[in-house]
């Protein structure tokens, strides 16, 4: 179930990485956005009845045999259509233009020029300015469809910006989601709201009272069991579901021993005595840990924790008397089906261990009331909830807690000495006031021992990793520059208070090509 909205942009996605950075651009111009990949996007169309239409790039050619296309429906609806990069392409093969392969093509930094004026434009470029736009395509336009006109140029590109004012279709050679075209979330609002109509008064106020409505509708007099993380996504989603139907929730606390230090006690006291919630905690540490021996694939750590998750909620949910409904911090990015441009499923980077549904054998239905939602709009939600920043503000952990920052064995032992580091590690970036310029900051165990000296005494100890990234939404990150003199004080702390650690080091790499956690 998802709610209504009265004003939806779709985005039809060919495969591109960066189609969610579409999505966040329309959110941010106040306008609720979905993507829906081009081999189910008519089904979206007639479920969600937007006021417009986004075509997304791709890694495919217009020319290839097979390359996918944008379904007929659209082009009948007489809705607006702005197409980037291949949808700008197949926009124009589909109507009747030719789309040539290999032409001169152009990639990165570009710079157009402004021809003509055009409703994308309008109070932002005027003809003959020059403006920075992205480029990474090989392919290009070469006779546009009967309609359009070229209002911007760049050197490599000669239909850089096109349009049909009179059907009010548009299509950019760039990409205007990536940061790199500075005015580029400008020109996708000017769309949102100049050719489509849009208000842009899409609001979390508004989304916290629909949903509220929407799972009031769902669960009826039900009941609704609950599985906390320690982190913010399942937490907001408690708080969200407790508001909307009271003491039918029952939330679950699972201390499967991977959590950081004191997670327990935090979420204890945060549920129980600021928000008065029905807490079952479970003390599943010896299972999980029995489950985990021997077990060093990254995948199937995953896919352990997430099955014997539900095997812990199946039981506890017997025992309070049976429950209809199980809640999860399931977002947006993380049930997005990334297709690739053959049609079927890309490749799996890494398994989420709430994604995927539940066994039949539960006979429950999910409840995921942030599932249309990413990250920082979660936090959003959390301050509309009432939590407070410290809370809300939380740096994300994962699911599989510090079993995919333990790569190779996990074991109880290799966790506590994990847990201190980290502790040390976090409790350094809140005394440097660095914590909320931060996205995300952990340690990591690297199953790597090395010789030390310490007390003029030889040691063979384990390495321990340091990650900090910035970032909006987790989809790109970079990494957080400390100074020597910051990484120095945290790396003498961690090998002077950490038994079992005797060298520091940290990760410089950025996302892509890396991921935020190691595994």
């Amino acid at each position: 179930m998802s709610i209504a909205h009265e004003e939806t942009i779709l985005i039809v996605d060919f495969g591109s990485q960066v189609t969610q950075l579409i999505a966040r651009r329309v959110r941010e111009a106040g306008v609720y956005s979905e993507i829906a990949p081009f081999n189910t996007a008519e089904e979206a169309f007639h479920r969600l009845k937007p006021m417009g239409i986004i075509l997304s790039g791709s890694p495919a050619g217009v020319p290839e045999e097979g390359s996918p296309r944008a379904p007929e429906v659209i082009f009948e609806s007489g809705l607006p259509i702005l197409g980037i990069c291949y949808g700008q392409q197949v926009m124009n093969h589909q109507l009747g233009g030719t789309v040539e392969t290999g032409i001169d093509g152009e990639f990165g930094r570009a710079f157009l020029t402004v021809t003509k004026p055009c409703a994308l434009f309008e109070g932002l470029w005027e003809v003959d300015d020059k403006h920075q736009v992205w480029m990474s395509h090989g392919d290009k336009v070469t006779n546009f469809a009967p309609g359009f006109e070229i209002v911007a140029t760049s050197e490599g590109a000669p239909f850089a910006v096109i349009a049909d004012e009179s059907r009010k279709y548009y299509g950019t050679q760039f990409h205007p989601e990536v940061v790199h075209t500075p005015d580029g979330g400008k020109l996708i609002a000017n769309f949102i709201h100049h050719v489509c109509g849009c208000a842009g008064d899409w609001t979390m106020a508004e989304y916290k009272a629909a949903k509220i409505a929407d799972i009031r509708e769902q669960v009826g007099d039900g009941k609704v069991i609950c599985g906390l993380s320690g982190g913010v996504d399942s937490s907001v989603a408690a708080i969200l579901i407790h508001e909307a139907i009271g003491d039918q929730l029952m939330c679950v606390f699972v201390d499967h021993g991977l959590l950081r230090l004191n997670e327990r006690e935090q979420v204890e006291t945060l549920f129980r005595d600021h928000y008065n919630i029905p807490l079952v905690v479970v003390d599943a540490e010896e299972r999980f840990m029995a489950g985990l021996d021997g077990v060093s694939d990254p995948e199937k750590k995953r896919k352990f924790i997430g099955g014997e998750f539900i095997e812990v909620f199946d039981e506890e949910a017997a025992r309070i008397g049976g429950a209809d409904f199980l809640a999860q911090g399931t977002l947006y990015p993380d049930v997005i089906e990334s297709v690739s441009f053959t049609g079927g499923p890309s490749v799996t980077i890494k398994s989420h261990h709430n994604v995927g549904g539940l066994p039949e054998r539960m006979n429950m239905q999910l409840v995921e009331p942030l599932r249309e939602l990413f990250k920082d709009e979660v936090r959003d939600l959390g301050r509309e909830l009432g939590l407070n920043d410290q809370f809300v503000g939380r740096h994300p952990f994962p699911g599989p807690g510090l079993a995919i920052r333990i790569p190779g064995e996990v074991t109880k032992e290799r966790c506590d000495i994990l847990r201190k580091a980290d502790a040390i590690y976090l409790e350094e970036i809140r005394n440097a006031g660095l914590y909320d310029a931060i996205w995300q900051a952990f340690a990591v165990l690297l199953p790597v021992k090395t010789v030390g000296v310490m007390g003029d005494s030889r040691t063979y100890d384990n390495v321990c990793g340091l990650r900090a990234v910035t970032s909006t939404d987790g989809m790109t990150a970079d990494v957080y520059p400390f100074d020597a003199s910051f990484l120095t004080r945290v790396s003498t702390r961690i090998v002077n208070e950490v038994k079992g650690i005797n060298r520091v080091v940290y990760d410089y790499t950025s996302k892509p090509p890396g991921t935020i956690e190691w595994e």
